[in-house]
């Protein structure tokens, strides 16, 4: 998630004022959320090929607590108790088109998860269950690469990152 903040923290140089944070999902009400059982898992299916241990894009490596709270070139972007002023939050909720993550893949984007088969950031080449069909020389492909796009969190996903950043984000 690069906002390109300069220096400061990216809670304190993100401007949240431009933003509808009325469309953020609501906190999940689960308590005793933690990251190495309720985040890490939602992260590493949709951000760690981005942000995990090999060249984390904007030194951001949300694969571990330490260095998710840590924040990267950008600044920290989890306000702990305050999930309203977290950039991660409006990234993962994807309100806001500059800063969405994953980002939006173009006007044939539909909501969380992507588009429809063959539209960008949907199943690419038409199949309904988001891959094509296995090559006779290789394993199923997803997308450009070889490799499926990382889907968005779903509202509930997000939700349940709100709460736990909200309770304090251990």
């Amino acid at each position: 998630m690069s906002l390109a903040l300069g220096s400061l923290s990216a809670a304190d140089k993100f401007d949240f004022s431009k933003l509808d944070l009325s469309k953020l999902p609501p906190p999940a009400q689960k308590k005793g959320l933690t990251y190495a059982t309720d985040i890490r898992p939602l992260l590493e299916a949709s951000c760690f090929r981005c942000h995990g241990n090999e060249r984390p894009k904007a030194d951001l490596q949300l694969n571990n607590l330490d260095s998710l709270l840590k924040g990267g070139k950008d600044g920290k972007i989890v306000v702990a108790g305050d999930s309203k002023k977290s950039p991660l939050v409006v990234a993962i909720a994807q309100i806001d088109d500059e800063t969405a993550m994953p980002p939006k893949r173009g006007p044939g984007r539909r909501g969380p998860g992507g588009g429809g088969p063959g539209a960008p950031g949907g199943p690419p080449g038409g199949a309904a269950g988001g891959a094509t069909p296995p090559s006779p020389n290789g394993p199923p492909r997803g997308g450009p690469g070889g490799f499926a796009p990382p889907k968005a969190l779903t509202p509930e996903q997000v939700g349940l990152v709100r709460a736990w950043i909200d309770q304090g984000a251990k």
